[in-house]
């Protein structure tokens, strides 16, 4: 049954997840040094009541939480290819390939394990967050609503990824081409600074990247409320492009792997 391998696929990539203190530390170092120095290092500017009024809110590390959630989610994600291209070069996948499972569960488990992995690495954000004082207008229901929109993020972009990785036989090649557009994607959007301050060319790429739509429902329910109608339009990009990427990455191992 599909389902039972792509659990099975899901639980081995955890477990290389949890096992790894380093990376565990580093999940934990990172956000806290992006929340604790540039969240308070930026504060000074809501100070001046027309910032305050863009940013919405008079806490910028507030503002920036939402979007240190998904930039720790956008790294994270978009490396999820080279575990194929790690078990490829030592053998591992030619043993899951001679497996009686289905293939397309290969790219899918791994999938499934980058989206709880990024939901636990936004889920100590959050507590990090609530550590250095910011506050949650909607309450637990907002927290796991907020996890739930970075795990579907995280699935479009390990999905991307793992596409590319399919086809990718080098690490550093592989390395190269996701960095290439993760850097962009996250500095183009609404992650740190408001739309409203960018110039209009800037403000017009970000209205459409992936990031701002999977930012813009995070920050709204974590810091302003329930309010769908300004929600539901990036719910349903990110929601279509998870289905998508998942698609795309199932028939590009499956045509890669068939070769």
């Amino acid at each position: 049954m599909i389902i039972m391998d792509v659990v099975y696929v899901a639980w081995r990539e955890l477990l290389k997840f949890f096992r790894a203190r380093v990376r565990l530390l580093v999940t934990v170092i990172q956000p806290l040094i992006w929340l604790g120095l540039m969240g308070n290092m930026m504060q000074g500017l809501t100070q001046n009541p027309f910032i305050e009024r863009l940013l919405g809110t008079t806490s910028y590390l507030a503002f920036m939480t939402p979007g240190i959630i998904l930039m720790t989610v956008l790294f994270g994600g978009v490396f999820s290819g080279l575990s194929i291209v790690w078990d490829r070069r030592i053998g591992y996948l030619e043993k899951l390939l001679a497996a009686p499972i289905s293939r397309a569960a290969i790219p899918l488990g791994k999938m499934v394990a980058s989206a709880i992995q990024g939901g636990f690495q936004g889920l100590l954000i959050l507590l990090i967050a609530l550590g250095l004082g910011v506050r949650f207008s909607t309450g637990l229901a907002g927290v796991l609503f907020a996890l739930l929109v970075a795990m579907t993020f995280s699935l479009i972009l390990s999905g991307f990824s793992l596409t590319l990785a399919s086809r990718i036989k080098s690490q550093e090649t592989l390395m190269a081409l996701v960095n290439f557009f993760t850097m962009p994607l996250m500095f183009t959007s609404n992650a740190l600074f408001p739309r409203e301050a960018m110039p209009a060319w800037l403000s017009a790429i970000a209205q459409i990247n992936l990031v701002t739509h999977a930012v813009t429902p995070i920050r709204q329910v974590l810091l302003f409320g329930w309010d769908w109608s300004s929600m539901w339009v990036s719910l349903v990009v990110i929601g279509g492009l998870a289905l998508l990427m998942a698609f795309l990455a199932g028939q590009s191992f499956l045509r890669a792997t068939a070769e």
